[in-house]
Order: structure tokens, then sequence, then C-alpha cells
């Protein structure tokens, strides 16, 4: 975390602004989202709500990262991971209760959860890799991280067909509902065993390489004592403990909700209003909810962290599909919501394509800003066929 340093009294405000700024705006946009909810102007709200989403959303970042920084890889990542992954959960779900007046938001959040991935994989990387690849030339990072990630997400990826291609033959509604349950499960866990490949019996696998340590070792460690001089602890959260920080996330994401309500009501309303199609809008909420940590994976990639990029990006679409199809499955049915995992075909084809260019990218374990200007070609274009289909 790189907050705060020693400020002459005079200039305490601007030290504030710049350490809490996410906090302050992110609550200012919800209560102004609130205010032109309640006048009924849709577009403002909207644009309100998803500001203030963002900014709490990097404020749940910036604490999950202080959490993670006392803990060793590959939990650090994990945290991170997974406290984007419920203000993502919790976006889609609140969106997806809008089925009850509109059906259609279902396939908004069907490309939620492969815009989540998409957007992880070509934009959170892409743009990582690309400025990390222009300030170092080339960066390295455990090569049996990617290979991991991307035999998981290929499976994940084939596995989410089975619903689709049930679906496609015209198999009945119940027999796809079925199957997109006994899919659920399937993922669940898979999750749970990748949960305990990752922390418990090869963590090796998650962890930066001894070889790129040595390579950039000294000028780590003279850039650290730097750091170390310079930064002050005045930053509020740094004096947490572990269960303040936890406290602290769950608050952020508590008012994040309240925001996700205006977003997806008034959100609906313009979607459907302007024809803006169900792949364009599922790319909007995975950029709202990915966006924190987009800044946080630019940050380690400037930092030559670049092993900290490829597990948040990855580890991240990991979950994105493991553990948000399931959960939304089982919040769907509790709400009485028939949710059934029938992506199209260009959601499937995208996810699928875009694992193999991620394998590809990063099979060797180097990375360079060709590749990350390849994984951002992907989404532009990837977004352009979304927005006409």
């Amino acid at each position: 975390m790189e907050k705060s340093c020693d400020a002459p009294s005079g200039s305490s405000l601007k030290y504030y602004i710049e350490d809490y700024w996410d906090i302050f705006t992110g609550i200012c946009a919800i209560l102004l989202a609130l205010y032109f909810h309640k006048l009924g102007i849709g577009t403002l709200a909207t644009l309100f709500a998803a500001i203030g989403i963002a900014c709490l959303s990097l404020s749940v970042s910036e604490v999950a990262e202080i959490l993670s920084s006392r803990l060793q890889e590959p939990y650090g990542s994990l945290v991170l991971t997974l406290s984007a992954v419920v203000v993502e959960i919790m976006l889609l779900y609140i969106i997806l209760l809008q089925a009850f007046t509109n059906p259609e938001v279902i396939e908004t959040v069907k490309g939620g959860i492969i815009s989540a991935v998409i957007v992880d994989m070509n934009v959170l990387l892409g743009v990582a890799v690309f400025l990390g690849g222009l300030k170092f030339t080339e960066q390295e990072h455990n090569k049996e991280t990617s290979s991991t990630y991307t035999t998981i997400l290929f499976v994940t990826g084939i596995a989410l067909l089975v619903p689709s291609l049930l679906s496609e033959v015209s198999h009945s509604e119940n027999s796809v509902y079925e199957a997109s349950v006994l899919i659920s499960i399937l993922l669940l866990f898979f999750y749970i065993i990748i949960m305990i490949f990752q922390t418990k019996t090869h963590t090796h696998f998650f962890k930066q390489t001894a070889r790129s340590r040595i390579f950039r070792i000294k000028r780590k460690m003279a850039q650290k004592n730097l750091e170390e001089e310079e930064e002050d602890d005045d930053y509020v959260f740094e004096k947490f403990n572990n269960f303040g920080l936890i406290v602290s996330i769950f608050l952020f994401i508590g008012i994040i909700a309240f925001g996700a309500e205006i977003f997806a009501i008034d959100g609906v309303k313009l979607a459907k209003e302007y024809g803006i199609s169900a792949g364009i809008s599922g790319l909007i909420i995975a950029i709202v909810a990915v966006s924190p940590e987009i800044m946080t994976a630019i940050k380690a990639a400037k930092n030559d962290e670049i092993q900290r990029v490829v597990n948040i990006a990855m580890g991240a679409s990991t979950v994105s599909i493991l553990l948000t199809v399931p959960i939304l499955m089982g919040l769907a049915y509790m709400s009485g919501i028939r949710f059934e995992l029938n992506f199209n075909p260009l959601e499937i084809g995208a996810l699928i394509l875009t694992i193999i260019l991620a394998w590809k990218t990063t099979d060797d374990g180097h990375t360079n800003y060709f590749e990350g200007m390849a994984h951002m070609v992907f989404f532009v274009a990837f977004a352009i066929i979304a927005a006409y289909y």
C-alpha cells in the first residue's frame, strides 16, 4: 500500500483528500444517485450509482490489499479476488431480481458473468502487461501459475457448454435447467478442489519464481528501502487488525449494495429504452465491478510484480465462474427465479478464445508489451461484436 507520507500540518487536507477521496467520492456519488433516482432522472442516477460503486469498490480493494499484504501468496491475491467477486455477485444478483418485472435482464446477468472473465483476462491482464512491458521490456512470472489457471478455465468453459448445447439441440427447458443445476454443483466441487490445490498441496505453483527475484532483487530492495523511509502509517486502515479490516470491507460492500440497487433499477430501464444489447450491458457491469482490480494490477505491473498481476487476473476469472455461477444459481432458486446456464454462442466462443489467447501469451513465463496489446485488441473486437450481436 502506498498512502500518505509525512506532511506539514498546513497541507493535511491535501493528504486526507489523497488518502480518502475514493470513500468521500463514492458516498457522495451514491447519495446523488439516490437524489436523481427520486427525481426520476434515470440517466444521472445510473451514472452516479456506477461512479459510487466503482469508487467504493476501490476502497474495498484498498482495504483488502492491506489485509493481503499481511498474508503470503497465494492467500494475498486470494483475498483481493474474493473481495472483488463478492461485489460482482451482489451486483449481478440485484440486477437478476429485476427479472420479476423484466425477464430480459437474465440475459444481461449471463452476459455479466462471461464479461467479467473477458474483462479480467483482456483488459486487466492486457493493460497491466502492456504497461509493465513498456517499463521493463520483459517481465517474468511462474509459468506454472498460468498453466494451472488456463487449464482450470478451459475445463470450466467446456463445462458451461453443456447447458448451452442442450438448449441448441432443442431439449426441453426442464432438461436445460436440470443440467444447469448439475453443472453448478460440479463447478462448486471443482472450486473446493482447486482451493485445496492452491492453498495446501501446491502453493509453490502460485508464487514468484526464484530466478525472477534474483534478476531484480537489488533494484527491488533499493526501492523498498526508499519507500519505507518515505511512508507513514497515517492511513487509518493500516492501524486496524485483521478483524477490523474484514468488518470495514463488509461495511463498504453494504453501502455498495445500496448503490447497486439504484444502478440495477434505473440501468435496466435505460438499457431497454435505448436498445442497449445484453452483451454491452454485461460489459458495463463487468467493468464497473472489475475497475478496482484493474488499478491494483496496473500498480503491481509498474512495480515489476507481474506474478501478482497473473494471480489477480486469472484468479479472479476462475472465481468469477466457479463461485459466481453456483452462488447465483442458489440465490435465483431461493428467490423463485428460473436461471439457466444456456449462454449464447458469442459468450461461450469469446470465453474459450480468451482462455486460448491467455494460454499462448503466458505459457512461457515471460510477458511483454506486444502480448498485452494482443489482449486489448481482442477485447475491442469482442466489444464491437457484442454491440451488434
